[in-house]
């Protein structure tokens, strides 16, 4: 979610421009911890906008082309290929292979611009939950204290209660790790 990181992935682009807007979101759905991140050591953040609850994110205004050469970066596939965006908006959710990450969402329109994201298959019940590494942490609050929505206390609470998260990093560990200038690793 943070800008500097989105700027990463907007380098492997095809259009590596900035974002033309971005803003804090809330959309329906929870954000939970699962699987295995080889890059951060802990658990990756995934959405599932079927379970209750909401999610709290950062949205960038990119064009097609940017969204479909990052997905594919996070898919481990060549970037350089549009996915059809339309047959996501149509049909709400569309499955571009089995993996984490390979599943694309529209988690509604707003201001009629679909708002997309990309996320597993499976259900937050689907899965075995995983923790999440601390610098990896540090990057989702920084991004969503970028967005500009939620003070840093509300964005540990948050945080605290997610899936995968809940148990492992309590609301005074939290308040430690994302006070700390963590290295921008990743």
């Amino acid at each position: 979610m943070r800008a500097e990181r989105l700027g990463r992935y907007l380098a492997a682009c095809r259009d590596p421009a900035a974002p033309r807007a971005s803003r804090a979101v809330v959309t329906a759905g929870t954000v939970y911890f699962a699987t295995e991140s080889r890059r951060w050591g802990g658990g990756r953040a995934l959405c599932d906008p079927g379970a209750p609850g909401t999610v709290w994110a950062r949205a960038y205004l990119l064009t097609a082309g940017q969204f479909s050469d990052i997905a594919a970066q996070e898919m481990y596939r060549t970037a350089g290929e549009d996915l059809d965006l339309s047959e996501v908006v149509a049909r709400g959710r569309v499955e571009f292979g089995p993996g984490r990450y390979e599943t694309v969402v529209c988690c509604g329109e707003p201001a009629g611009v679909p708002l997309l994201t990309f996320t597993a298959p499976w259900a937050l019940g689907e899965v075995t939950l995983r923790p999440p590494a601390g610098a990896y942490l540090w990057q989702i609050a920084a991004g969503l204290r970028e967005a500009g929505a939620w003070d840093d206390e509300e964005i540990v609470r948050y945080l605290a209660t997610r899936p995968g998260a809940a148990g492992r990093w309590g609301v005074a560990e939290l308040r430690g790790l994302i006070a700390g200038d963590f290295p921008k690793t990743g």
